[in-house]
């Protein structure tokens, strides 16, 4: 069977209306093609331009690597300035990626180039983008946001592979205790469902996309990505209405990180080893017991 993957919704353009009906009141994901074609950055945003604007800026690096057991999630591996950079993606593959990058602050003239489209829903954080870059053949590691925020995610100068699965496939999907990623051993994209069954049967989405196209994905949402050509993207991110999911959230960045940071830094690869069998142990359980359930 393997994991089922269905190709996302892919509109136009789209009302308020149409857009809480079908995407953002179910919380399914769709991308926009023409969101971001009426921005000053569909047309201004290449990498020289970016590199014009933050090219001396010294920017932290992370790759593909699994993570050092004792280190905090999301800790670089190296630091470059920007300029240096986008050449290096420009000009050959890497697995080096940046990861959470605001330009605004070296650069603030950037925020007049995009406009978060407060016209589909509200709950918007517009002047505090989240930027990603990656060489051609980076990977996103397969994770949800732990901020659980709506996400409008806007590519350019490239394409970019993502699939896409509900938080409900979580420990399908081998999710980490008290983390917000999954065992990064598997590769989503083609699994070894002899090592990792509980994979087989999994429901996913996916779409590729293309400069100037919007993925908006829901709150909770687990997304793998895969720079298929040197590129970037930026995040605008909305908070969901819900006071259930505002709590969970809370609690993801201020219990959960700080205690997951504790007992990485007391007991180092011991926590991470049994971190581990422990997300494949609920998984074997979760499909012996057939969950979720259909």
């Amino acid at each position: 069977m393997g994991i089922i993957l269905k190709p996302i919704d892919v509109v136009e353009d789209i009302t308020r209306e149409e857009f809480y009906a079908k995407y953002l009141k179910p919380r399914k994901p769709v991308v926009i093609r023409n969101m971001a074609r009426t921005w000053p950055a569909y047309q201004k945003w290449t990498l020289d331009y970016l590199k014009q604007a933050v090219g001396d800026v010294e920017v932290p690096l992370h790759n593909s690597s699994k993570a050092d057991p004792s280190a905090p999630i999301n800790a670089p591996v190296a630091k470059m300035k920007f300029g240096e950079y986008v050449d290096l993606i420009k000009d050959s593959p890497t697995d080096l990626r940046i990861f959470l990058f605001d330009p605004i602050k070296a650069a603030p003239q950037l925020v007049k180039d995009y406009v978060a489209p407060k016209d589909l829903m509200g709950g918007f954080l517009d002047k505090y983008p989240n930027m990603f870059f990656g060489g051609k053949g980076s990977l996103t590691f397969l994770h949800y946001d732990i901020d659980l925020a709506h996400i409008f995610h806007t590519h350019f100068n490239g394409r970019k592979h993502v699939l896409l699965f509900e938080n409900k496939w979580k420990k399908r999907l081998y999710k980490i205790p008290f983390a917000t990623y999954a065992l990064e051993n598997y590769d989503i994209s083609n699994p070894d469902f002899e090592k990792f069954p509980a994979l087989d049967g999994v429901e996913g989405v996916e779409c590729f996309l293309e400069h100037g196209d919007t993925l908006f994905m829901p709150t909770g949402y687990w997304h793998w990505m895969k720079y298929l050509d040197g590129s970037f993207s930026i995040s605008l991110r909305a908070w969901d209405k819900s006071w259930a999911v505002k709590a969970r959230s809370l609690i993801n960045l201020t219990v959960q990180r700080n205690f997951d940071n504790f007992m990485k830094g007391v007991f180092k690869k011991r926590y991470m080893d049994w971190k581990e069998k422990k997300a494949v142990e609920n998984a074997n359980y979760a499909l012996k017991k057939n969950l979720p359930k259909r």
